[in-house]
């Protein structure tokens, strides 16, 4: 998968799950600060990410960004 399609696949995860507009999410977009995610909802939004990609992902502490949860889950369809 190319960072776009995984980009793609995760906005629309995100945008589902926070009913949000296609352009409030960018590769920028700050999961806590600019969406107000809890830890519940990216709890949820990890479980999603895990299934729609068939990926398992390790603690999400150091996941902030969208670009931060493309970049994981780049690396899991690589490993």
């Amino acid at each position: 998968m190319t960072d776009t399609e995984i980009f793609d696949k995760v906005k629309e995860i995100l945008v589902d799950q926070f009913d949000l507009e296609e352009n409030e999410v960018s590769l920028t977009t700050d999961l806590t600060n600019d969406i107000d995610a809890d830890s519940l909802d990216l709890f949820e939004v990890l479980n999603r990410v895990e299934d729609d990609f068939d990926i398992k992902l390790a603690v999400a502490e150091d996941i902030k960004t969208t670009q931060d949860l493309v970049d994981k889950v780049k690396a899991q369809l690589a490993a």
